[in-house]
């Protein structure tokens, strides 16, 4: 397995600085945000570090240089948009650019890139079924086109007050994921997957690595705290921000020793990338460094340095 990190937590730094970065604090890789320049709408969107909008022999180089020059391989190209969203105008402009990032994906000779299902937050699940087939369909036929897979990260995505109660993206427990890979009938069309996630909605993670090891194309290592005072007096009902707390991989309720062991009984020798939300070293960008040295410091006891 790879260590590396994902870049939004740096939407200040060019992509040239962060791989710089990780070469020194001893880092293998990084998975590169390539959302279309412009301002973000919630926390770690909106970031470029790749602009695939326009995106040719040169930009190839340039990349592949930086990767030599460093010794930090590319992970994966990451673009987390809501591709089901009830405004159809957003939704054709997200699958355009998602069909960039894939492609820019290929012209590097990268085989991932990670995204989000996404979901009308309004409608229950069976409602837009067939507009997710119809939507998804297509855009996994384009990654098959150009040799790439496309791994849906199980974030539900129903934190904030424009995102309750259904959430922003429907790929969110192993029923679906059965569901959405059945129905899809790809092996290009698989999983980012984050076991965070599971925490609050009280899901052992070990096995749905189990069932879905052969769809398990990229790994992001976070963690979470369920708090059960929070939980006494909101209720498992209530929006999972009330009562849980995105943090650094180590101090949250996965247990990564049995997450590790299993992982590895599933023969998944690709990259484990850490995804920063800890809000406690967000405030300045050296304690966002600090965040990454910490959980390279934990995570090298579960994944040694090739």
């Amino acid at each position: 397995m790879q260590l590396g990190f994902v870049t939004a937590l740096f939407p200040e730094l060019s992509l040239r600085e962060i791989l710089e970065f990780a070469a020194e604090t001893g880092y293998d890789c990084v998975e590169v945000m390539c959302w279309p320049p412009s301002k973000a709408e919630r926390r770690y969107a909106g970031v470029t570090h790749l602009d695939v909008s326009s995106f040719g022999d040169k930009e190839v180089a340039e990349v592949q240089s930086l990767v030599r020059s460093t010794g930090v391989k590319l992970s994966a190209l990451g673009y987390y948009p809501n591709p089901l969203t009830p405004d159809e105008a957003e939704t054709s402009a997200v699958v355009s650019h998602l069909k960039k990032v894939i492609t820019a994906a290929s012209l590097l000779g990268l085989d991932t890139v990670n995204s989000f299902v996404g979901r009308d937050w309004t409608k229950s699940v069976d409602d837009q079924w067939d507009r997710f087939l119809a939507t998804w369909k297509p855009i996994i036929a384009h990654a098959e086109s150009k040799k790439v897979r496309v791994g849906i990260e199980n974030c539900p995505m129903l934190f904030g007050k424009n995102e309750w109660p259904g959430g922003k993206n429907l790929a969110t427990s192993p029923a679906i994921w059965r569901r959405m890979f059945n129905d899809v009938g790809s092996d290009h069309f698989g999983l980012n997957f984050d076991p965070s996630h599971f925490v609050f909605q009280f899901i052992d993670p070990a096995p749905a690595l189990m069932e879905f090891k052969h769809r398990l194309f990229h790994i992001h290592a976070k963690d979470a705290r369920l708090d059960q005072w929070a939980l006494n007096e909101y209720g498992a009902l209530a929006n999972p921000a009330l009562y849980h707390t995105p943090k650094l991989p180590g101090l949250g309720d996965v247990n990564w020793g049995k997450f590790f062991s299993v992982l590895t009984d599933c023969g998944y020798q690709g990259p484990v990338c850490v995804e920063v939300e800890d809000r406690a070293y967000e405030g300045t960008l050296e304690l966002r460094k600090a965040s990454l040295r910490q959980s390279l410091t934990f995570l090298r006891n579960y994944i040694p340095k090739e």
